[in-house]
């Protein structure tokens, strides 16, 4: 069998490949009854040589997980650090996360439903992962709770609501569809807004906060995928 490339330059395109193929597999097929072999016929390449590439088939779930929640994560952390409003930066957040589950639907269906077939430390990194990215939207319910935003919401309870809303959507949506991410974030939002609002009169206009922000800080995309850069600074 002939020896797999080094890990040069195509290395990584190639078994980043590997990677999306296998979500697509393990979304249609489920990943118990997905085989090495299925995968390997997939990509064109013999077990061992397949092997090279993931290590195992363990590995790939990991993998897959971390394709959407190490980049979701970090961009979380950011747009909570941002000095913005609780609610504006509840909205950015919003509408990060659903970026990523019209990009990443396979991803994100291997995700919600496998990740409980890891045993052990990979298990329990994606479980506090999770923890990790639950506890900044509750982190930002709070804040929108104690400026006077939000009445005294349960926070737990109120972070589930905001999840169970956005994470069922990989379900059903169809990213060539009318609605996009922007769009699905507004109205998301808006619900959950005027659900936990104290009184009508004390919630801003988030959506165009929201466009004031993309316009005046195109540096800072909302997509995790993307890298921050630093705002370049004018001199006068």
């Amino acid at each position: 069998m002939p020896r797999p490339p080094g890990h040069g330059p195509g290395f990584e395109v190639r078994r980043q490949k590997i990677i999306d193929t296998a979500a697509s597999l393990f979304a249609r097929q489920g990943y118990a009854a997905t085989s090495i072999n299925d995968l390997g016929r997939a990509v064109g390449l013999a077990k061992g040589a397949l092997y090279y590439y993931i290590g195992s088939k363990e590995n790939l779930l990991i993998e897959i997980q971390s394709r959407v929640l190490g980049p979701l994560l970090a961009r979380a952390k950011e747009i909570a650090a941002l000095d913005e409003a609780p609610l504006l930066r509840l909205r950015l957040l919003s509408e990060s996360l659903l970026t990523i589950i019209f990009r990443r639907l396979d991803h994100i269906w291997v995700y919600e439903h496998d990740y409980r077939s890891l045993g052990g430390d990979e298990l329990a990194t994606v479980l506090r992962q999770r923890s990790d990215f639950e506890r900044l939207i509750t982190g930002l319910l709070t804040e929108a709770v104690e400026e006077g935003s939000f009445r005294a919401v349960e926070p737990h309870l109120a972070t589930l609501e905001f999840l169970n809303l956005h994470n069922h959507t990989y379900q059903w949506v169809r990213p060539d569809g009318s609605w996009d991410a922007a769009y699905l974030s507004g109205e998301y939002c808006s619900t959950l807004f005027r659900g936990f609002a104290a009184s009508e009169g004390a919630l801003p206009d988030v959506e165009a906060l929201a466009a004031d922000f993309k316009r005046a800080r195109p540096e800072l995309p909302l997509d995790p995928e993307e890298l921050w850069e630093e705002a370049v600074s004018v001199a006068s």
